[in-house]
């Protein structure tokens, strides 16, 4: 290829123009013969779209408004936070991107999470990508920690969605995710058939980081990631592992925020 004085963009030989023509030919008639649809809301999905998720779906996720408290990223109607007082002292901050409950966030972690569709977690990844943190934990964060599925639900599932979502985020922000760092026991039951209360009893000893983690740990600020918090004992439960094989901070990440009752849903 070569570069014209009046551009700087380059101009295609009569070759590459070819092959640039038949690659445009070749997508359309994918395109009509094997139409995508949205994995949401099953619509065939406009020319020109990315991913799988389809633009008015992306438009109906709700995320949460502003402002929202510096450390835990919860929208607050005043200077106090009562979210807070949920994070463990040694917790430095959380974030969320949407709410899970109103609009389409959980249909998005649904497709993911049950349906399989892996590819839902890379434009879930740009988006939390771009949320904001306190200047100390974009300094600081060394490494990404999924939350670990119990190895039952793994092998009935085949993958762990929030490794997947922890992958997709590492090649964004330049830090590596670190899966092996934190094991899970196969006792307990799924956090969806239970109460607050018996949430928090259910994971209590139920995560572990291995010793073979602990030098990746040790002295590190690292970022817990799940797709979705609800009450927080899940997080809870890892980050006191974490911490106590050497981790010096936790901060927490999700893609959904379950809302609780007296929450402020829209701005």
């Amino acid at each position: 290829m070569e570069r014209t004085a009046e551009s700087d963009r380059p101009r295609l030989t009569t070759g590459a123009r070819a092959v640039a023509a038949i690659k445009a030919i070749g997508s359309a008639a994918a395109d009509l013969l094997i139409p995508i649809c949205c994995v949401v809301c099953e619509r065939l999905m406009v020319p020109g779209e990315q991913g799988i998720v389809c633009g008015h779906c992306w438009t109906r996720v709700r995320e949460l408004p502003h402002p929202r408290c510096r450390r835990c990223g919860h929208p607050v109607d005043s200077y106090s936070c009562r979210w807070c007082a949920f994070l463990p002292p040694f917790v430095r901050a959380a974030r969320s991107f949407c709410w899970i409950g109103p609009g389409t966030g959980k249909d998005i972690v649904h497709a993911l999470k049950y349906d399989g569709w892996l590819r839902v977690a890379d434009a879930m990844a740009e988006r939390m990508a771009r949320l904001a943190w306190p200047l100390d934990v974009t300094d600081e964060r060394k490494a990404i920690v999924p939350v670990p599925l119990a190895a039952s639900r793994l092998r009935e599932r085949g993958f762990n969605q929030s490794q997947v979502i922890a992958e997709r985020l590492s090649d964004r922000w330049g830090i590596p995710a670190l899966a092996h760092c934190l094991q899970r026991s196969s006792s307990e039951r799924s956090q969806t058939e239970l109460t607050p209360a018996e949430r928090l009893s259910n994971v209590a000893g139920a995560f572990s980081a291995p010793r073979h983690a602990v030098g990746s740990l040790r002295g590190a600020h690292v970022i817990l990631l799940d797709d979705v918090i609800t009450t927080g004992a899940t997080l809870r439960a890892c980050a006191s592992a974490l911490f106590a094989s050497g981790a010096r901070t936790v901060s927490y990440m999700t893609f959904g925020r379950a809302p609780a009752s007296g929450d402020r849903l829209i701005t």
